[in-house]
């Protein structure tokens, strides 16, 4: 199966898709890991969580301009809508969900 493109993972049609910009190192994305996990499980099925190495792909973590980890960017038909840096609470993520699955 080929490896799909950094676009192709932000525009999962109908479905919004959570990016989650960390690093191995990064003791706070450590923190951000069950929450995320958490998040996902919630909302099965309606939101694609996916996790984007800033090391291994500084295009993308720069593309987004991302300056701090972790940074969380929610994408809804390709496009960003939502976007914190640092720890963030499952209810806070969730509502940014709820809010483009409406």
């Amino acid at each position: 199966m080929p490896k799909k493109s950094f676009s192709e993972l932000i525009s999962s049609p109908g479905m919004p898709v959570l990016v989650d910009f960390y690093a191995d190192w990064c003791g706070p994305c450590k923190t951000m890991a069950p929450i995320l996990e958490q998040v996902a499980s919630q909302h099965q099925g309606k939101l694609k969580v996916i996790k984007i190495d800033v090391d291994k792909n500084q295009a993308a973590a720069q593309q987004f301009k991302v300056q701090s980890i972790p940074t969380l960017i929610l994408f809804h038909q390709g496009k960003p809508v939502w976007r914190q840096a640092g720890v963030v609470p499952a209810t806070q993520i969730s509502q940014a969900v709820q809010s483009v699955l409406r």
